[in-house]
């Protein structure tokens, strides 16, 4: 065999150098192109899906198209005569603090009270729960009205900042808010034709520094006052008084059975859940006693919290404040709430039904 030259040789090299690197050039074009295949088959199932999505909602569309929608012809319910549904309306007035004094400028103006203000806020009270029964919840004819007083009528001397601003005497505010209270239950009468008032004391109406056991109702300057309340009223046969000698009061209307008390017996409420704690806390403790007692409850009713809550599912009903926000509130540094007062309706078949606020404050009538 002929042997080939050096210079064959180094020719063969070279061409099997090219037919690598051709190969590989071929090879890194066959991946690349594969990739692109495979990006564009990525890019045909998004859109194929795509396609897919929009013409299953046009086939949606046009099947609802063609379908035909039924429309129900829903008519006005049938007119029914107030004397059809009765009720009991239910009015708790608690914790006006009559004669206390509030500086407007103490409290960030956020509230003003003496005693000209308050004699327009009771009449307001009273007035409002009028209006409010026959107008915002007319077509019901009231069998009457159920007036609660949870209390705190009066500013009292319990503390020594109290003696020192409060316009007027102990006895001197007693003599002159009994007609007032008197004028109240008078209006509620001859627009509603009965009154039934229901009372119990308040914590700063007593006449001792500490709360007491002993005599708490009859040694409380509430207390007095509504018993000369009746006593004024004695000849008015349109108003009934359930006037307690104990801390609470137990009231039934129809088949709702009330327990009226002031709620200063709770002690709590500064945690994250607020009063709620204390209040069904004292409200599971009147549960067990009274149930003991023989004389269960449906509805607790207090005021002293001086906040509305109206959870009557939970057997509470709580009434905020005439008075309003004062100075002790403000350096609690405790929330605003307007003065108010709690309004609620009682059926015979529901027992607590409707329940709203009386907003009492007229910051123009009042003059500040």
């Amino acid at each position: 065999m002929k042997r080939r030259s050096l210079a064959e040789e180094i020719a063969l090299e070279a061409r099997a150098e090219k037919l690598d690197r051709d190969a590989a050039s071929l090879s890194e074009t066959k991946d690349r192109l594969q990739r692109e295949v495979d990006r564009q088959r990525s890019k045909t199932s998004v859109v194929t899906k795509e396609r897919d999505k929009l013409l299953a909602q046009v086939e949606l569309i046009e099947s609802m198209d063609a379908g035909r929608v039924v429309v129900p012809e829903w008519m006005a319910p049938p007119k029914e005569k107030a004397k059809d549904h009765h009720a009991t309306l239910c009015l708790l007035v608690t914790d006006t603090h009559f004669d206390e004094v509030v500086d407007p400028e103490e409290v960030d103006g956020l509230n003003c009270y003496n005693r000209e203000i308050a004699e327009l806020r009771l009449r307001r009270c009273f007035e409002r729960t009028v209006l409010l029964a026959r107008q915002y919840l007319g077509g019901v004819e009231y069998d009457g009205v159920c007036l609660f007083l949870g209390g705190d009528i009066f500013s009292g001397n319990i503390h020594e900042e109290l003696a020192r601003t409060n316009a007027d005497t102990l006895f001197g505010s007693l003599l002159h808010w009994i007609g007032p209270m008197e004028a109240g239950v008078k209006m509620l009468a001859s627009e509603f034709g009965r009154v039934h008032v229901a009372a119990v004391p308040g914590n700063h109406g007593r006449m001792t520094r500490k709360p007491v056991a002993k005599k708490r109702a009859a040694d409380n300057l509430d207390w007095l006052l509504y018993r000369l309340m009746a006593r004024e009223l004695a000849g008015d046969q349109r108003v009934t008084w359930e006037i307690s000698r104990a801390a609470d009061a137990y009231v039934q209307v129809y088949n709702t059975r009330y327990l009226l008390t002031h709620g200063d017996q709770f002690r709590g409420g500064t945690g994250i859940a607020g009063a709620l704690s204390p209040l069904l806390l004292g409200s599971h403790r009147k549960t067990r006693r009274q149930a003991a007692a023989g004389r269960p409850y449906d509805v607790m009713v207090m005021g002293h919290w001086h906040q509305y809550i109206s959870l009557p599912s939970r057997g509470l009903l709580v009434g905020p404040c005439l008075k309003g926000y004062d100075e002790y509130a403000y350096v609690s540094n405790w929330e605003p709430e307007p003065p108010q007062q709690a309004l609620w309706i009682n059926t015979p078949e529901r027992g607590v039904t409707f329940s709203a606020p009386v907003f009492v404050m007229d910051r123009k009538a009042e003059g500040w």
